[in-house]
């Protein structure tokens, strides 16, 4: 898995993506220039808030240890619930795109393996503003926004941890992916919380 991931990102952009996305066709720039950090994720937020989509404003500090950490660690996995269990997407970043496919995409189509899910951060505004801003696309055969949200909390939650033992299971990925225990993700996705809604929710539908 770990051989095959290195194409994500590297593919043609599948349907419904927008290859090389950057912040001044999201987003006017020069209309927020003399707004403050606070205003600007006001901004950001009414904008998206509209639209079906997953977004964020990233504090400088909370992006510089994901950035920081993305460089020795550019791929991991991701736990998402499903009606019967959960699947397993990966995550691969390239520059500062993150993108995600589900684990059995890459099993079976190896390099052919398209993105489903790309989290696209913008840090042209960070060393003025102190935030960095995220927007994303995805492909809404296989994810539906609240799917795609939970999977994007889990970047949060692995690469911005103060706790060692939950980066530890990113760095055992990328560097002992023999010792990597899938479980781990499962069971701190859990501890977290993040995943409660999107399995309370499966869990009426089914009835």
């Amino acid at each position: 898995v770990e051989q095959k991931t290195d194409a994500l990102g590297k593919q043609p952009v599948s349907k419904g993506f927008t290859k090389d996305k950057t912040l001044s066709s999201v987003f006017n720039v020069e209309m927020v220039k003399d707004k403050t950090g606070e205003e600007i994720k006001q901004i950001w937020q009414q904008y998206f808030s509209a639209k079906d989509t997953v977004y964020a404003v990233i504090p400088k500090e909370k992006f510089d240890v994901i950035w920081n950490r993305a460089q020795s660690c550019p791929t991991f996995l991701c736990a998402l619930p499903r009606r019967d269990g959960y699947e397993f997407f990966v995550g691969q970043w390239t520059g500062t795109e993150l993108h995600f496919t589900a684990l059995i995409n890459i099993q079976t189509r190896g390099d052919a393996a398209a993105s489903q899910l790309i989290l696209y951060h913008y840090p042209e505004l960070k060393e003025e503003k102190g935030i960095v801003l995220m927007t994303a696309e995805m492909d809404s055969t296989f994810l539906n926004v609240a799917e795609a949200q939970c999977i994007a909390n889990q970047v949060q939650l692995f690469y911005a941890t103060d706790r060692k033992e939950i980066y530890g299971l990113v760095e055992t990925f990328n560097f002992r992916p023999n010792e990597f225990k899938y479980m781990s993700v499962i069971a701190e996705l859990e501890q977290s919380g993040l995943g409660a809604e999107l399995k309370c929710a499966q869990t009426q539908d089914k009835t």
